[in-house]
């Protein structure tokens, strides 16, 4: 039997600008960029990885900024929507502040499944939430930033629900109980929310059965992937020989220096993603400069050169600036 998911990784998405998500994520939503680096699958491409104070597994939104990719199209049959965690109902009030004072567009607070919670998009029209953990118990979340434009105690400190659309329910559903091992814990609806591992907002996934919409198209302003925790090496190794006696494809071992994965795709547009919790982001940089450099796993270290001519270069240095607290 293999060892259980443990949670929400992370989840890969799209933009227009790697230089406006930066800023996005660094100065509105006040995340950390722990990781400035390259799609190791195509080093045209940056990855910037956006974490709690020190990286922690469960807390990583990365992005890709493809260039010459099409707007992204929402629809059925996609990962839709990205959850993020702050600590209470409080922080919720806070952040409708914080949106209003930079424009962001929201949808004000509302309740989700007995929890309080704002959805709220990007400059590209990428769909997010926040939700509040003051009923949640479960997943730890993670550590605020200490040098976040966000007051400690309103920060986000982690990954929340993962929204997914999907056509043909009844069998996405059987995916996830029978094979990966989810559990479903409450329904309204359309809209139907399950756990996994320790439970909580930061391992739950939202399925939302949608049949009167096209398919949703993969662009910038839409998710690539979201991956699921696994202890090691060991954990992954399991589900590798696990997952194909349920007839899924897999990618096989796949070595990210900073973890190390495995996909598959569990239904149709939708890409799931097994990603081990280390061995993380401080292998390479120092705690104090993380995501200030072009940073690269040993393998593209030999193309450093070339690499660097390729990406257009990117200030992300933060160590030397005093970022004040904002309270509205």
């Amino acid at each position: 039997m293999v060892q259980p998911l443990k949670g929400i990784h992370h989840v890969t998405a799209m933009t227009s600008s790697a230089e406006e998500i930066y800023r996005f994520f660094t100065y509105v939503l006040g995340l950390r960029l722990v990781k400035k680096t390259v799609n190791q699958d195509d080093i045209n491409t940056y990855h910037l990885f956006f974490t709690d104070d020190k990286g922690s597994p469960g807390t990583d939104m990365t992005f890709f900024d493809f260039q010459g990719i099409p707007k992204g199209r929402h629809g059925t049959n996609e990962i839709e929507r990205t959850g993020f965690r702050v600590p209470s109902d409080e922080a919720l009030a806070y952040w409708r502040k914080r949106f209003d004072h930079y424009d962001i567009k929201h949808g004000g607070i509302t309740e989700q499944f007995g929890k309080k919670v704002i959805n709220f998009i990007d400059f590209d029209d990428q769909y997010y939430q926040l939700i509040s953990d003051e009923q949640n118990s479960g997943v730890n979340g993670g550590e605020p930033w200490k040098n976040s434009p966000v007051p400690d105690e309103y920060q986000i400190i982690g990954l929340g629900p993962i929204h997914i659309t999907i056509e043909k329910f009844d069998f996405f559903k059987k995916v996830l109980t029978e094979v990966l091992g989810f559990t479903l814990i409450d329904q309204a609806d359309e809209k139907h929310l399950f756990e996994v591992g320790e439970g909580g907002n930061g391992a739950q996934v939202l399925v939302r059965h949608v049949t009167n919409k096209p398919d949703g198209r993969q662009g910038y302003g839409t998710v690539h992937h979201v991956a699921f925790r696994v202890e090691d090496r060991e954990a992954l190794d399991g589900w590798i020989d696990y997952l194909p006696q349920f007839g899924l494809r897999t990618s096989g071992y796949v070595d990210r220096f900073f973890f190390e994965s495995l996909y598959a795709k569990v239904a149709p547009q939708i890409l799931f993603e097994w990603a081990t919790d280390g061995p993380g982001f401080l292998s390479d940089e120092p705690y104090e400069t993380l995501g200030e450099k072009l940073s690269l796993p040993p393998f593209l270290e030999p193309k450093r050169d070339e690499i660097e001519k390729i990406v257009r270069p990117i200030d992300t240095k933060r160590s030397n600036k005093k970022i004040e607290k904002e309270y509205f």
